[in-house]
């Protein structure tokens, strides 16, 4: 006899996504594996501001302790594992689906829920930034602390909406930011255009450089031939984001991962799926849809 897969669901990814995946799953009695590289809410826990989501939480920290209570609670049901592993491909076949890390195991479920979000763009990463020299690595400013920006001038390279979730997270500290942006990235800066603290250099090229003890220099300008340059202060990246896909994804031109392209036992949610709905509160319930969905195929009347 063909042994059964290793449990009900399979999470991958423990952001809020995943997290709401394993809530509705262990609701449902699903005995639930969830898998996370690093921690529980991991990029949560660096996010100052989260006023755009149900339940009062004010911090990212706040959200991150509330995640962890909820795997706790479920551990203790008995329904939920917690794997610290990292995932490196998921595979659908017509009766399971597998998951397979990078240790070489193998993990089988009736369905598998991804939730593995996305990761921040570099400069080399884009269009409009050139660097014609390798560069010391740049932090992104969402996880950049009102210490590190305080009485200085700092450059943002990219508008992307981190920019406005810092300011609001640090309304008090006096910073001085020159964001740096191309006109793709316009549309997002309506938020942050009548902030004191920001002064707004749309161009359409930048050329980042090293400069001694771990500096760089950024040199940008305009098709009006207008430049900007500077050599001093902090240089933070905010380009945006690329989904963190496993193999054995299928990808649309974007590089996101649309729902319908997947294997029917494969269910992705939340930021994974593409860029316009990259909310947390979003994620949440779509975490809980793509559970609730896995579960349907085998319960449904």
């Amino acid at each position: 006899m063909t042994p059964g897969p290793d449990t009900d669901l399979i999470v991958v990814g423990a952001g809020p996504a995943g997290v709401a995946a394993v809530v509705m799953a262990c609701g449902l009695h699903l005995s639930t594996i969830l898998v996370e590289a690093t921690a529980v809410g991991s990029k949560l826990s660096a996010i100052g501001a989260v006023n755009n989501v149900p339940g009062a939480w004010t911090t990212g920290p706040e959200l991150v302790a509330a995640l962890e209570r909820d795997i706790t609670r479920h551990q203790h049901t008995g329904r939920l594992t917690l794997l610290t592993a990292r995932a490196r491909s998921v595979t659908g076949h017509p009766t399971h689906a597998e998951l397979t890390l990078h240790d070489g195991r193998t993990l089988t479920a009736r369905d598998i829920v991804v939730a593995t979000g996305t990761t921040a763009l570099t400069p080399t990463d884009t269009d409009w930034i050139t660097t014609p020299q390798p560069i010391p690595p740049l932090p992104p400013l969402w996880r950049a602390t009102p210490a590190d920006l305080t009485n200085r001038t700092t450059v943002v390279l990219g508008a992307d909406r981190p920019l406005g979730t810092w300011l609001r997270a640090h309304p008090d500290t006096p910073a001085r930011l020159d964001v740096l942006h191309p006109p793709a990235d316009a549309y997002k800066t309506t938020e942050v255009q009548d902030d004191p603290r920001v002064r707004l250099v749309p161009v359409t090229r930048a050329v980042v450089e090293p400069l001694a003890e771990g500096r760089v220099r950024v040199t940008a300008g305009d098709r009006s031939g207008s430049v900007y340059e500077r050599a001093d202060g902090v240089v933070v990246t905010n380009l945006g984001s690329a989904p963190a896909a496993l193999e054995g994804l299928h990808r649309g031109p974007d590089g996101y991962c649309p729902p319908d392209r997947q294997h029917p036992r494969v269910h992705v949610v939340g930021d994974l799926k593409g860029a316009r709905m990259q909310r947390i509160s979003v994620a949440m319930g779509d975490g809980s849809r793509g559970a609730l969905n896995a579960y349907y195929r085998d319960h449904a009347g």
